[in-house]
This record gives structure tokens, C-alpha cells and sequence, in this order.
């Protein structure tokens, strides 16, 4: 069974970001997390992260459609 939450460190490896990127989306609230245990450790739900891939997929869609691309 697949796990329904990951850890930010799985979430670097998915989107291939360094730990301090994961924890500014997260703090940010661009990718929804919880935090949980007596330490407060960040979860997301697998769920969300494949939602926030398919945000940034439709705005580099809609940018890339209003000529607004960068290099």
C-alpha cells in the first residue's frame, strides 16, 4: 500500500528541490502540509502534491500560451 503522506524530504526528491525550497512551499502554503508528533514534523498528503504538480502545470501551460515564458 502506498503511503498517503510523505515527508518534505520525499517531496525533494519528487520535484528534485533542495530541502529549503520544500519548506518555503510549505510555509508559504503553496503546497498544503500538516505537521505532526510531539517535534512537529512536516507531512503532505500525496494527494496535495500531485495537486500542486498539476497547478504548475497549467500555469507554465497558460504562461507559455501568453507568451509569457522564461528562459
Amino acid at each position: 500500500m502506498a503511503s498517503r503522506f510523505l515527508t518534505l524530504a520525499d517531496v525533494t526528491e519528487v520535484l528534485n528541490i533542495s530541502s529549503a525550497q520544500a519548506y518555503a512551499l510549505v510555509r508559504s502554503g503553496e503546497l498544503p502540509a500538516i505537521q505532526v508528533g510531539g517535534r512537529g514534523q512536516w507531512r503532505v498528503e500525496a494527494s496535495e502534491l500531485e495537486g500542486y504538480i498539476q497547478r504548475k502545470y497549467d500555469e507554465t501551460r497558460a504562461r507559455v500560451a501568453a507568451g509569457e515564458f522564461e528562459e
